[in-house]
């Protein structure tokens, strides 16, 4: 048999059409290959043997006993009826209890005097221990020896406890595994022969039997260990011959131009770059002097100067002839974005314009809600090439907009693009623009090489001089209320120094708001078991809060509000006043999260700050202390004190290093959020490989995926390889690569 088509072989063949139409709907297991990759959740144990006289409570146990009787107790009037079992060992007695269906077979099967092995978990009931519906297997055997050897393989064996659903449940699936097992001997070993024996590891039909029938644990090590670097491996060949592929694609290289306009922006600038700074942007501007396009992931703390080393990036490409487009998330960000480019630049930006520099360009900003003529000027610069620079949003992506000479593209805060956005600008160069994709918030190493496989990465993870320390408390409103109280009079006293505060809340709380949650009522939806009183109302909101301040705690200062649904001008102008120092604190959602640079705002207060990720809050807490005074951010949260939701604020309080923040945030989170909607290939391909925990693994795997594409690039020799791809990546996966 071909080995490809035992494993493309459908369910439906071997397990008939009833069970392959419940794998196929409901666990999404099509072919033979798919359900021999379906491995076991967990093992458990049967236990070694338990006399009955000492058999722990709540533990999965396995005894080998004698029936000393059995009787059928009929109750609910006749309508229900149970078996009840009474064993013995000779040291003690135990009772086993089968109800309605289930007492057919073991009332037939259980008779006095019968000697069998039962598993099963020990409880209470009624004063006495019970086994209910154990598992057992009789042990009628004449021979002794053979009885004392089945009885060793029943009580040691690991029993595999698979990804079930209602309509299929784990023991079916087990069934199944069975049927389909043979056909692992046709398994297609995708790791290099060299590889694998340089590692030591099982080939792969062994590894799969290992996985779903291991005689003991080290089998399972052993399998797992061997299916994880599959997984790791397979998919880092994915990136590797995708990055490969990149450095084969035309691109204009973009080499400096002495006494241009980088020159001439570094020669205003009124401090020196970090050490870290001047690393990434040599790493970078090597890149785009390449005639192959850059594809660059620029990732680092918060407030370590992304911003202006992606400007100097655009600066360098405007010297060599050609544009630069960044492209931000939401309005206020594209927005603070032109204005903090625009100021940083000064008469730089002005090119063209009475009073601007000879050597300067035009920055314009794009956005969706512009007034027709300002948006035809913009669209106008950018396909005359005056514009050097534009700032943008989503609006940027739209068919109508083209470019003189597109030559760099940089996306803020890459996890809210899709990758089609970002595929939609890149498509508008000539050739392939350069890319530089920034993240807001660090990320663990093994997620940038497996989310951000086909990027390439520089790291700032120093903080520019002058930039002060954040202290940073939890306020538990509920348990100490004077402790809220004493939160307000600190953002007056900020205040009062000549400062600014910020107060983040989870809602805006305006009828947009009481709709979507009048609906979700009128759902009757099912709630999670809420961890505090504090889950069991709606999220403070925007609006209630500043109302409430403004008359409350704030009085007399003054307090503006800003959030998303706010027509774009106004949010600018709340924004520029802010910024100005003509507003005290502004209470927001939110959008102020990333890029809001106002260095006389000190102090943020966070409310419901439980209702947060800890990257959102380490975010948001990264807008204050960007100036020469000390930061405070206090998170108030009515969470209870021993809540999982509490031990995360404690978490974002402890540390201001946003990489070990990341690695706790993962850790609370599922791996398919970890690799996120854009990822979703990849993230249904990842079932024994953790994202977050396998680091030398995925490390390890990118490393030989990088030599073996350098030496192999078609994959020519390694046929087995190729067929693994293929079965990664399907159509769509290919796609997510492909605009990667």
């Amino acid at each position: 048999m071909d080995p490809v088509s035992a494993f493309d072989e459908p369910l439906k063949k071997l397990l008939g059409g009833a069970t392959a139409k419940v794998m196929a709907e409901h666990l999404d297991l099509h072919t033979v290959g798919d359900l021999l990759h379906h491995y076991p959740r967990r093992y458990e144990e049967r236990g070694r043997l338990t006399a009955l006289t000492e058999l722990p409570l709540d533990e999965h146990v396995t005894v080998v006993a004698q029936v000393a009787d059995a009787r059928i107790m009929m109750f609910n009037n006749g309508r229900g009826k149970r078996l009840e079992v009474t064993l013995t060992d000779g040291s003690g007695r135990l009772q086993l209890v089968f109800f309605g269906h289930g007492v057919h077979k073991p009332h037939k099967e259980l008779l006095p005097g019968r000697r069998a092995m039962f598993a099963g978990k020990a409880s209470v009931f009624n004063r006495k221990m019970q086994l209910a519906h154990p598992t057992y297997q009789l042990l009628d055997a004449h021979d002794e020896e053979q009885a004392t050897e089945a009885v060793d393989a029943f009580a040691g064996q690991l029993l595999p406890i698979y990804p079930a659903c209602k309509q299929l449940d784990s023991w079916r699936i087990a069934k199944a595994v069975d049927t389909v097992l043979p056909s692992a001997q046709e398994a297609v070993d995708p790791l290099p022969p060299a590889l694998r024996e340089g590692r030591g590891f099982v080939p792969l039909p062994e590894a799969l039997l290992r996985i779903h029938r291991p005689q003991t644990k080290a089998d399972i090590a052993a399998a797992r260990d061997r299916l994880r670097w599959d997984e790791a491996f397979v998919l880092q060949v994915a990136l590797a011959r995708r990055r490969y592929a990149d450095t084969q694609l035309p691109a204009k290289a973009r080499g400096s131009v002495p006494g241009g306009l980088l020159d001439a922006f570094d020669a205003t600038l009124p401090f020196t770059l970090t050490e870290g700074q001047q690393k990434v942007t040599g790493e970078i501007f090597d890149a785009l002097a390449t005639e192959h396009p850059m594809h660059r992931l620029l990732q680092g703390e918060v407030g370590s100067g992304k911003t202006l080393v992606a400007l100097r990036a655009m600066l360098r490409v405007v010297d060599a002839g050609g544009q630069a487009a960044m492209l931000a998330p939401t309005e206020v960000l594209a927005q603070q974005h032109h204005r903090s480019v625009t100021e940083m630049m000064g008469e730089l930006a002005e090119g063209g314009m009475l009073g601007g520099s000879d050597l300067g360009t035009k920055v314009v900003l794009l956005t969706g809600s512009m007034g027709t003529a300002a948006r035809r000027q913009a669209l106008l610069d950018l396909i005359t090439g005056e514009a050097g620079i534009v700032i943008g949003t989503h609006a940027l992506i739209e068919d109508k907009v083209q470019f003189h000479d597109l030559g760099l593209v940089v996306v803020d805060e890459q996890h809210r693009f899709g990758v089609e956005q970002r595929d939609a600008l890149r498509s508008k160069g000539k050739q392939p623009p350069h890319l530089l994709v920034m993240t807001a918030t660090p990320i663990p190493r093994t997620v940038a090489m497996t989310v951000f496989g086909d990027l390439e990465t520089s790291v700032l993870d120093q903080l520019p001089a002058g930039r002060s320390p954040i202290a940073s408390h939890v306020v538990p409103a509920k348990d100490k209320p004077h402790f809220l109280s004493r939160a307000w009079e600190r953002v007056r006293e900020e205040v009062e120094n000549g400062h600014q505060a910020y107060v983040v809340c989870p809602r805006i709380g305006d009828d947009a708001d009481d709709a979507a949650e009048k609906k979700e009522k009128g759902k009757g939806k099912k709630q999670a078991a809420p961890e505090d009183d504090a889950e069991k109302r709606p999220p403070l909101a925007v609006l209630d809060i500043a109302d409430q301040l403004a008359k409350g705690p704030l009085a007399g200062l003054r307090v503006e509000v800003l959030h998303g649904r706010m027509p774009a001008d106004d949010k600018d102008d709340v924004m520029r006043r802010f910024a100005a120092g003509q507003a005290d604190v502004l209470v927001a959602t939110t959008v102020i999260e990333v890029g809001v640079n106002v260095p006389n705002a000190t102090a943020m207060v966070i409310m419901d700050a439980d209702r947060f990720g800890v990257s959102q809050l380490h975010q948001l807490r990264g807008r204050v202390g960007r100036g020469s005074a000390p930061g405070l951010c206090l998170l108030v949260s009515e969470a209870h004190e021993a809540s999982p939701a509490r031990a995360r604020l404690s978490a974002v309080a402890a540390t201001l290093d946003g990489f070990e923040l990341s690695r706790i945030d993962l850790e609370q989170r599922r791996e398919g959020d970890v690799l996120g909607q854009a990822q979703s290939g990849v993230r249904s391909s990842l079932r024994v490989l953790s994202v977050i925990d396998d680091e030398e693994v995925i490390a390890a795997a990118r490393e030989e995926a990088v030599r073996v594409v350098a030496d192999d690039p078609g994959l020519e020799r390694l046929p087995e390889l190729r067929t693994a791809l293929d079965a990664l990546l399907d159509k769509d996966r290919e796609e997510y690569l492909d605009k990667g």
